[in-house]
């Protein structure tokens, strides 16, 4: 049985175009084209279209994927792997919501004192964060923007890079609790927010409007950011990058 380029888009949510893109690379070249230029895919496809959509997950770029499956001989064997390592990134994404939950817990708690007296141990906040998750896919996607960020990040001390952790945390709440209570996204307060939140984008890469809203289009199209983001709070990443939209718009164009 062999399905159409648009049967395989509505059943795996990979837009056609995307789908084009890996026959282009050579990563997944349909089973056979048609005389009218119709790709055309069967079942080893689609188990391999599986493989890459497993991989994304787990924070591989589009090279490492091609290398994997061009090396790989045992296709169980292959997904038994893939398997224990979404079974460990579950583990890990589980010990970030008890994280941010703490967090939480804790800023209520003392919502009338200071930020930081409020947290009793702040080493707890950054339980299960992992800085170079998305450092492949950020690598392959802006070369220029990943290495000056790392340099920048190479640049940061300990306890600075701790602030910065702490910041982001604190930040990612705020922008929930403004959302929870429906403040639009144009208000002037959540635009004080996207503004601190450029700033600290600038510590690491200074992006132009349209990067601005293709690093808030990211939140909500990647996979592992959006889930962090909605960890928090269900919908925060399209709140957020709608926000960044308003902000490039009025701010960096």
């Amino acid at each position: 049985m062999a399905w159409s380029i648009a049967d395989v888009a509505r059943m795996s949510g990979v837009t056609s175009r995307t789908l084009r893109h890996y026959d282009e690379i050579g990563l997944l070249p349909p089973a056979w084209i048609g005389s009218n230029g119709h790709r055309h895919y069967e079942e080893a496809d689609l188990l391999r279209l599986q493989q890459i959509l497993l991989m994304r997950e787990l924070g591989l770029g589009l090279r490492e994927i091609q290398e994997v499956l061009d090396n790989q001989v045992d296709q169980l064997a292959a997904l038994r792997e893939h398997h224990r390592r979404l079974l460990a990134e579950r583990d890990r994404l589980e010990t970030l919501a008890r994280t941010v939950g703490r967090t939480i817990a804790a800023l209520e708690e003392g919502r009338d004192d200071s930020d930081m007296a409020r947290i009793n141990r702040p080493e707890n906040l950054f339980e299960g964060f992992e800085p170079g998750h998305h450092e492949a896919e950020a690598r392959e996607r802006w070369p220029e923007q990943w290495e000056q960020s790392r340099q920048a990040v190479a640049g940061m001390t300990a306890d600075g890079m701790e602030r910065w952790q702490r910041e982001a945390t604190a930040q990612l709440i705020r922008m929930a609790e403004f959302m929870v209570a429906g403040t639009p996204v144009a208000d002037p307060a959540v635009q004080a927010e996207v503004d601190a939140h450029y700033q600290g984008v600038c510590r690491f890469w200074t992006p132009c409007a349209a990067a601005y809203r293709g690093l808030g289009q990211t939140y909500l199209d990647d996979p592992g950011f959006r889930a962090n983001f909605d960890r928090i709070a269900e919908g925060l990443a399209a709140y957020q990058r709608d926000a960044m939209a308003v902000y490039a718009d009025a701010r960096l164009s």
